[in-house]
């Protein structure tokens, strides 16, 4: 496998992610605009995965568990954001069971949240 194609390839998937996030957001599309903004996170921690492990990542969206697989010293504050990120992917796929309860406000603050810890994983690829 060449660890640095696969790398490049979730890199920017993840920067794909968030442009139609932020086109969503502007739609009006608060929570599918919230989904791509946790979709662009999975994707660059799965690139930091492909780094660490030099392997695929595994097929799962949980953030902290891919975190995790990062080796990556994550503070108690950034695992606590991303445990929270992981209701939007939740209520991207079955939002029967998970209805958007989330204010725009507090949508607001973890997508500006999102996107510093995407800058921040990007300078650890």
């Amino acid at each position: 496998m060449d660890v640095k194609k696969q790398v490049a390839y979730w890199r920017k998937g993840a920067d794909e992610a968030l442009e139609v996030a932020h086109i969503l957001w502007e739609k009006g599309k608060i929570p599918e605009a919230m989904f791509f903004t946790h979709l662009a996170i999975e994707k660059m921690l799965k690139a930091r995965v492909i780094l660490k492990t030099s392997d695929l990542p595994p097929r799962i969206h949980n953030l902290v568990r891919l975190a995790e697989i990062t080796a990556i010293s994550f503070t108690n504050e950034q695992m606590t954001f991303l445990r929270g990120m992981n209701v939007y992917q939740m209520q991207g796929r079955y939002p029967e069971d998970f209805p958007m309860i989330i204010s725009k406000e507090t949508a607001r603050e973890d997508m500006a949240s999102a996107q510093e810890m995407l800058a921040w994983l990007k300078k650890l690829l």
